[in-house]
């Protein structure tokens, strides 16, 4: 149990039987949106996230269409593109932080899939806009917590910057609206808009508020995952090895490879999960684990704790995507999404994408090895992120022919005629529960 400033008294749970009691439990009384209602003065009031009971669950129906398998199968095309073109910049022969490198993917991939925006001077300056907005420290944290604070000196440039982003978005939406080919259209943003056919329309800004949810919740969340997928495999020789081998074979159209690729994105998910926990408020007396605990406790159930609880993984201190391959994961203990009700709306998008830069990674470059220490977990915005940027050395980028439908990358990309390459190297906050919708 823990008493923390602004947020009240939190007792955290890892047990799998009690979080399934959480997970399924009345959902007017454990509110998941009160409990991240700290996130209005950024999201805004009518969010998905913020929501509770009836609200919630309409507002979940009317996103849900975007990220249904079918879906987000159309998007991966896109995301291999964004994902080579980031890749291509990256240095070689030197070491570097990957972790800003993910960042602008996993923006790019939101901008791009998600809300779709295509106008170029629309899209560089929300290219400049939201890192500013998404990379809050304490001193802007406060004023969202507290959006008030947003009148005054120190944090006006923090509402400048919120009002230019929503300027942005509502410019999407209108285009949106007014553009004749939106049948056709498979980002977000126009399938919410079509979903307001059955008569449960959206406002303006109550699509701005899920765009900006989108961006906030599926950008860091996704880059940190990515980056240390990264810090864990080049610390791993043998995990890096095989995930080489599967990223060319799922390249080639093999199933095993997708699969094992899919293994090291939930291992990597499992031992640094992007956040810590999923907290629920109660809104009356009501008995969990064998308390009885008053109305206003935040119920949270502990991701971190769960996934390395050593009764439910074995050494779970140790980086095994093997452990991963083949395995049905219960949703209590594995929950990097959440659970329930509020199980991130995203989470087929995030496992996509994982698995899709992933996969180009590790067959255009040649990553070095390293055994320097493990990077700390540090809060940046809303997930949990290494330290020092998740830091690489790449020894040789490779220029492979893209993975398409019907289109298979057989030949092998190591060679040296296809290669920019150097000798090998070796080198020496309370936003935090946003992940669930």
């Amino acid at each position: 149990m823990l008493r923390v400033s602004g947020i009240g008294t939190m007792v955290y749970v890892e047990d799998p039987a009690v979080l399934k009691t959480v997970f399924g439990g009345d959902p007017t009384v454990y509110h998941a949106g009160e409990a991240n209602s700290m996130m209005i003065g950024l999201l805004g009031s009518s969010s998905v996230v913020v929501l509770d009971e009836d609200a919630h669950r309409d507002r979940r129906r009317l996103m849900l269409a975007p990220f249904r398998r079918e879906a987000v199968a159309t998007q991966a095309e896109v995301m291999a593109e964004l994902a080579a073109e980031n890749i291509s910049t990256w240095p070689v022969g030197v070491e570097f932080a990957v972790a800003p490198r993910m960042s602008q993917l996993t923006l790019e991939v939101i901008l791009r899939s998600v809300i779709g925006a295509s106008d170029p001077a629309r899209l560089a300056e929300l290219r400049a806009v939201m890192p500013k907005l998404l990379d809050c420290g304490m001193w802007q944290t406060l004023a969202i917590l507290n959006p008030d604070l947003q009148r005054h000196r120190p944090w006006r440039r923090l509402r400048r910057q919120i009002a230019e982003a929503d300027r942005l978005l509502y410019a999407e939406i209108a285009d949106r609206r007014a553009d004749p080919r939106l049948g056709d259209r498979t980002d977000a943003l126009s399938l919410m808009i079509r979903a307001g056919d059955n008569g449960q329309v959206m406002s303006e800004s109550e699509l701005r508020d899920q765009m900006m949810t989108l961006l906030v919740a599926g950008h860091d969340t996704t880059a940190s995952a990515l980056s240390w997928a990264l810090e864990r495999l080049t610390r791993h020789p043998g995990a890096l090895r095989k995930a080489v081998e599967a990223a060319r074979a799922s390249s080639a159209g093999d199933p095993a490879g997708d699969e094992y690729l899919d293994a090291v994105a939930k291992e990597v998910l499992r031992i640094r999960p992007v956040v810590f926990e999923a907290g629920r408020v109660l809104t009356v007396p009501t008995d969990v684990a064998g308390y009885r605990l008053p109305a206003g406790v935040t119920v949270a159930p502990g991701i971190g704790l769960v996934h390395g609880n050593p009764v439910v993984y074995s050494n779970p201190a140790r980086f095994d995507p093997d452990r991963m391959v083949g395995a049905a994961m219960g949703p209590t203990t594995w929950l990097p999404f959440g659970g329930g009700n509020r199980r991130c709306l995203g989470a087929t998008f995030a496992m996509a994408e994982l698995r899709i830069v992933l996969r180009e990674v590790l067959r255009r470059v040649e990553l070095a090895t390293t055994t320097a220490a493990s990077e700390r977990q540090q809060f940046k915005s809303v997930s949990l992120m290494p330290h020092r940027g998740a830091r690489i050395r790449v020894s040789a980028i490779y220029d492979v022919e893209p993975v398409s439908a019907g289109t298979t990358d057989n030949a092998c990309p190591f060679g040296p005629d296809r290669a920019t390459t150097v000798p090998h190297a070796h080198s020496e906050n309370p936003l935090r529960r946003v992940v669930e919708s």
